[in-house]
């Protein structure tokens, strides 16, 4: 039985300011609660340190002393851990890259946000599986994990829940929700799912009457899954096909944006451009190292890594639907309840939207930034971002009444939160920026591709 009544939510705003111990903070909600945060952020604005990293798109994790983030080189998939006060890197520890999967060219070796219990820290590598490092980079456990099956790449980041660290893998084949043992990595559970491939990391969920819960949404279904064991409790169908951004979660509501086909594709326009010897189908040597063409030639018809127009039309059938910013309430017992549908185009949309002072954002590539109401749906406002008009993976955070906006190219906006929103400031760093900005205690912490920084109008 799926109990929800009036609910305690673990992203409240009002939980701890250190609390970003996971992607985008507290249970997901990209919020902080503390203050004095700044209005410029820059290489020569309110900068109090910076420190070189690994090649990466993790976003930083926080501990009261510790930053952690992961970085791929040479072959080696690595944790750092920098002083949180100083930006010092205190150690770095590596485990060797055991396989090369398919992704996407905006996935990344290193673009699984690590998750800290404030003192260890537990990684996962989709091209290894899971590792825990304690707060003096001694290592905990690893587990090592079978190949994921997913065309984009795996990109679900752990959470921790409980004493079980929880790992979402939606995928082609075989797709799955399981917990492990934080304190040894030993599996605890794991559930089959049917969802197929996602990306969205899950929430925790403690209704006021009832047990723990991981709600998840994925492939154009919301599950909730007991935490004690696995089991499936609620499903819900007609969310959007292709979910890559996370679901947020306020008030007893739900928030999950995403994307599917309004019709399929001809085959036609990928023969006209890939097909070099114009026998109507494609081989590995012609769609190359394309991550979707790559996976229906894997994973549909026979197998055989030569892509035809039958498998390309099954794939088709399969990516059909909405594109839509979806608003649920979370009822006593049962799935959710639909109450809007804002229905605009959300194909490519990479960041989880933002729910702040009561107005729900989200950012499109392009930087078109829109403001809705978050009980109707109804469009507050909307806009480009003047000098930050690039393609976007990172995910607005907030705190302080201001709103923080990283570009793939660099450019990060600050903005003054509100149902009229404005633009406070735009700083271009010249360095590529795929990772969630973690705010706290008034500090921005800033992972580049080159670097990490942390930003604050105090050196406290």
């Amino acid at each position: 039985m799926f109990l929800i009544s009036i609910v305690t939510i673990l992203m409240l705003p009002a939980a701890a300011a250190e609390d970003w111990t996971r992607f985008r903070g507290a249970n997901g909600s990209g919020v902080s609660a503390s203050k004095g945060f700044p209005a410029e952020l820059g290489k020569n604005k309110n900068v109090l340190w910076r420190s070189p990293v690994r090649p990466g798109k993790s976003s930083p994790v926080l501990t009261s002393r510790h930053v952690f983030l992961t970085g791929f080189e040479d072959g080696k998939l690595y944790t750092q851990c920098f002083d949180r006060k100083t930006g010092k890197l205190l150690w770095e520890r590596s485990v060797d890259k055991s396989r090369s999967e398919v992704a996407h060219q905006l996935n990344h070796e290193a673009a699984i946000t690590p998750v800290t219990d404030g003192e260890n820290v537990y990684v996962l590598f989709k091209d290894y599986g899971f590792v825990s490092y304690d707060a003096a980079g001694n290592l905990r456990w690893k587990s090592p994990l079978a190949q994921f099956s997913n065309t984009m790449g795996a990109a679900a980041s752990p959470i921790l829940a409980g004493d079980y660290v929880v790992l979402l893998a939606d995928q082609t084949e075989g797709a799955f929700i399981a917990a492990y043992d934080k304190r040894n990595g030993e599996l605890r559970w794991r559930t089959a799912r049917e969802e197929s491939e996602a990306w969205g990391t899950p929430l925790v969920y403690h209704p006021s009457a009832g047990e723990a819960q991981i709600l998840t949404t994925g492939r154009g279904q919301f599950g909730s899954h007991r935490l004690k064991d696995g089991k499936r409790l609620a499903t819900l169908h007609g969310l959007p096909i292709a979910i890559v951004g996370s679901p947020i979660l306020a008030n007893g509501n739900l928030y999950v944006q995403g994307y599917g086909n309004d019709a399929p594709a001809p085959f036609s326009q990928r023969l006209e451009k890939l097909d070099k010897n114009h026998d109507g189908k494609l081989s590995p040597d012609e769609y190359g190292n394309d991550a979707f063409l790559t996976g229906i030639a894997k994973y549909k018809g026979n197998r055989d890594m030569i892509l035809t127009e039958d498998e390309w039309k099954e794939k088709q059938l399969e990516v059909l639907g909405p594109n839509c910013l979806i608003g649920f309430r979370l009822e006593a017992s049962g799935p959710p309840r639909e109450l809007w549908r804002y229905e605009k185009s959300f194909t490519g949309v990479i960041p989880t939207p933002l729910l702040y002072e009561d107005v729900l954002y989200f950012v499109k590539n392009g930087g078109i930034f829109t403001a809705l109401e978050p009980h109707t749906g109804k469009a507050l406002k909307a806009g480009r971002l003047p000098g930050a008009v690039g393609g976007y993976s990172s995910s607005p955070v907030a705190a302080d009444g201001k709103i923080y906006l990283a570009s793939e190219d660099g450019n990060v906006s600050v903005l003054r939160a509100g149902k009229d929103w404005e633009v406070v400031s735009v700083n271009d760093f010249g360095e590529g920026c795929y990772a969630t900005p973690a705010l706290s205690e008034g500090n921005v912490y800033l992972r580049t591709d080159r670097a990490l920084y942390r930003f604050g109008s105090t050196g406290r």
